[in-house]
């Protein structure tokens, strides 16, 4: 797979594939042979170089190992997330970013939440709120200071623990004006975030508290489901009195 990609890229000799992949001459010259053979590569002179056909093969087979990966990636976190994920996380010709907690990096989802909101100009949000997280926090707060439009949908108990730790950070974004608040009382167990040009789905460890994955995706099939389970939740939302707040 490695040598038939990098021939799509340009001629290579068979001393520079070797080097490349790391495999001996004598393997390199049976998959060259075998290359040949399936008319996915041709030799000119001392190099070779891939076919149409070729270049065909390789683009399919790195899609499949893409999504291998990601499956291999989702596969301790899937149950976190709702199945309709499966529905457009391999769409093809979108660009998906699955993010997955480690032992080591944590926050890794966190973080990739936080820079989606800093490109952001507007988010309209539902479920567990992975933007209370660190540092995720601080930068949504500065993002609406800044003038982000913001419409969130989270549960009562979260809007009072927030207004009741946090009152002079509350009060700034109600103030703002760019920030709506609504309450529902029964969330999904995810998170969904429609950004301008992206949706990001979030997933829980429920006993822990911890962020486990955020899967981000331009896919337009991830758009209409994350909009439509927004809409679903807003209309059965009611505002927040944020009066306590400011007043």
């Amino acid at each position: 797979m490695e040598t038939l990609v990098a021939l799509t890229e340009r001629p290579r000799s068979r001393a520079e594939l070797c080097e490349l992949t790391g495999v001996s001459a004598s393997t390199m010259r049976r998959a060259l042979a075998e290359f040949e053979a399936r008319v996915w590569v041709r030799k000119d002179g001392h190099e070779y170089t891939a076919t149409r056909l070729g270049e065909v093969v390789a683009s399919g087979m790195e899609a499949l190992i893409e999504r291998v990966e990601t499956e291999r990636r989702l596969r301790d976190v899937w149950h976190a997330l709702p199945d309709e994920v499966g529905e457009f996380t391999f769409e093809a010709r979108s660009a998906t970013t699955v993010t997955v907690a480690e032992y080591d990096a944590p926050y890794r989802p966190v973080n990739r939440f936080r820079s989606l909101v800093r490109e952001s100009n507007g988010l309209r949000f539902v479920g567990v709120d992975v933007g209370l997280y660190e540092p995720c926090k601080d930068e949504f707060r500065r993002q609406v200071l800044d003038g982000m439009e913001a419409e969130v949908v989270d549960s009562p108990a979260v809007a009072r623990y927030m207004c009741a730790t946090y009152p002079e950070r509350c009060a700034e974004l109600v103030e703002s004006g760019n920030l709506t608040v609504l309450v529902h009382d029964d969330l999904p167990p995810y998170g969904v975030t429609v950004f301008n040009d992206r949706v990001a789905i979030s997933g829980y460890d429920h006993e822990s508290g911890g962020v486990t994955v955020l899967v981000d995706t331009d896919a337009p099939a991830a758009r209409e489901w994350g909009e439509s389970v927004y809409d679903a939740y807003r209309s059965e939302a009611r505002p927040f009195d944020t009066a306590a707040v400011v007043g």
